[in-house]
């Protein structure tokens, strides 16, 4: 008898563990299906925009795609172009999981590659490479950190809201850099184009063996898998968690709140620091107005599409990095100007954000969260 009973809980526990697997797999594909309903709308939309100038939305997405995937040349020049997506994305995913809304990472990344060019000048012809580009990648990213972070000290310490404070000294960062580069760090021998003294082929990055792309794609993917691990399986991310769910609950538990957001704040500068390092020292060759390329607000986009998850944003960092490589092949078919990707992205971005009211709406999910609790 008694081993009847157990062999019907064993098959009863069996039972409810299926259940709750499936239930826990209908809540999480919420955090897939929107995003993509969110994609499909865009490019809805686009299309019809597309139109309206009398182009053809078939003729533009063959050429994404063609430009950006659609060849080993393709493919590399999308990989390369990911890698800074990537670093400036986890610029805004990391303040997000703390309930920060950072949009300064392309700041950080001006700051950043700046800097690195400015303390690279010195040691040129005097110090080895392989130490100039360690202090250089150093010298970017704590920069970078410096630099988000004076917004996470202005949030913690004075209650300034982050977001404007973080794109506020974005541009302030890019006139940091153009004083310094039309001034005093000018190089006098290119007059054509205000920029710091190039690194000179011995300074500069080299690629992946067998790719033209450069380490930062290597670098950047390692940096989210690390900060993956760090918000999920560290006491400093369950710490930050809490902290984004109920602030106030998380200083009622003597949660350092004030230091968690100052160092998530860093960290994020940190990463968007290093992009900037990385696309001087392996695509420019040197600090200049190029630096503002818009992969700060492009890393925004990202983020939130992969909803702040640092492994998902790997992903769609290379999704867009294919977008922004296939503008050139765009725009010599189609005749369309250089800022159609951003309309692109403009619409993605809005429709993402709207996307946002959509969850706990349907009732699929629903009844995966109510299967769930019972």
């Amino acid at each position: 008898m008694s081993e009847s009973l157990a062999s019907t809980e064993q098959a009863m526990d069996k039972e409810s563990a299926v259940r709750d697997f499936f239930a826990r797999l209908r809540r999480d594909s919420e955090y897939i299906a929107i995003p993509v309903l969110a994609l499909a709308i865009s490019a809805a939309v686009f299309s019809l925009f597309l139109l309206a100038v009398g182009k053809s939305p078939i003729e533009f997405f063959q050429l994404v795609e063609r430009g950006g995937f659609g060849t080993a040349f393709s493919i590399q020049n999308t990989l390369q172009r990911a890698a800074p997506l990537i670093l400036t994305a986890l610029a805004v995913a990391i303040p997000a999981r703390i309930g920060l809304v950072m949009i300064g990472g392309e700041g950080a990344l001006v700051i950043g590659g700046f800097t690195s060019a400015a303390i690279a000048i010195p040691m040129l012809e005097r110090v080895p490479p392989a130490p100039t580009l360690i202090i250089m990648a150093l010298a970017g990213a704590l920069a970078g950190g410096l630099w988000v972070g004076l917004a996470g000290l202005l949030r913690h310490a004075r209650g300034v809201n982050e977001t404007i404070s973080s794109l506020l000294l974005t541009y302030i960062g890019v006139a940091v850099m153009n004083f310094f580069v039309e001034g005093a760090l000018r190089d006098l021998t290119n007059p054509n184009k205000p920029s710091t003294k190039p690194l000179g082929d011995a300074y500069m990055l080299g690629k992946i063996p067998g790719t033209d792309v450069h380490w930062g794609l290597a670098v950047g993917i390692v940096i989210a898998l690390s900060l993956h691990v760090l918000m999920t399986r560290t006491t400093f991310g369950f710490a930050a968690r809490v902290t984004g769910g109920n602030p106030r609950a998380a200083q009622a538990q003597g949660l350092p709140v004030g230091k968690l957001i100052v160092a998530s704040a860093a960290i994020a500068g940190a990463c968007a620091g290093l992009a900037g390092f990385f696309e001087v020292a392996a695509i420019q060759g040197r600090a200049n107005a190029s630096l503002a390329a818009g992969y700060g607000f492009t890393g925004i986009l990202v983020s939130f599409l992969a909803r702040h998850n640092p492994v998902a944003i790997i992903f769609v960092a290379i999704l867009f990095g294919g977008i922004v490589a296939s503008g050139g092949l765009v725009q010599r078919r189609m005749d369309l100007p250089d800022a159609t990707v951003l309309v692109l992205q403009g619409l993605t971005f809005v429709i993402l954000l709207v996307s946002e009211t959509l969850y706990g709406r349907f009732e699929f999910f629903r009844d995966a969260r109510g299967s769930e609790r019972t």
